[in-house]
């Protein structure tokens, strides 16, 4: 429930992702037996299931970044569809084209009724946290280690960039979990 005035949709409970399910994608990932060819092939399957999702994050990695951006980017973005698709399966829809930008639009939206009201110590990324909280420690733990190991080298804005594409990409994803039978729904399509 929220107290402060926010754009941003709550996530139903029955689509949280949890502490557990992260860290056991983040193994699989970084240190299974393979990493780069488990990346590989998440990667393949991302682009089956969430086309919308997988172009944006090409568009992303598409741009000039340093090498330690386009790899948290990367990282970032399979680890959370990972993270639902473990989590909940068959009962994860894909994420449209138009839901995705009504959720990027949202986040725009959410972004300056904080800037705009001086009193409003929240920010959009404290407001997902209440909705998706391992999720947001989860991409801080990544931003932090990126920026401990290559401070001198990686851009803020480019950061800036990839959080805030890794938020939308879990709000969205968060927003395409089917509820469990008996439970309304209330998935839309925002246009």
């Amino acid at each position: 429930m929220w107290v402060r005035k926010s754009s941003i949709r709550p996530v139903p409970t029955y689509a949280k992702i949890s502490a557990a399910t992260l860290r056991a994608v983040r193994d699989e990932l970084v240190e299974g037996e393979a990493p780069g060819e488990a990346l590989d092939a998440a990667f393949e399957r991302f682009e089956e299931s969430q086309p919308a999702l997988a172009e944006s994050l090409s568009e992303l990695l598409e741009r000039p970044y340093t090498e330690a951006t386009l790899a948290l980017a990367y990282f970032l973005s399979l680890s959370l569809w990972l993270a639902f698709e473990r989590a909940y399966g068959r009962d994860l829809a894909p994420v449209l084209e138009q839901e995705l930008q009504a959720t990027s639009d949202l986040l725009e939206l959410d972004e300056e009724l904080h800037r705009s009201d001086a009193t409003d110590t929240l920010e959009s990324d404290d407001v997902i946290s209440m909705e998706q909280p391992e999720i947001i420690r989860f991409i801080h733990e990544h931003v932090e280690a990126t920026l401990d190991v290559h401070a001198d080298s990686v851009e803020l804005s480019e950061l800036e960039t990839v959080y805030r594409a890794v938020l939308v990409e879990a709000l969205a994803l968060s927003y395409a979990v089917r509820p469990p039978l008996g439970v309304a729904g209330t998935r839309e399509v925002l246009a």
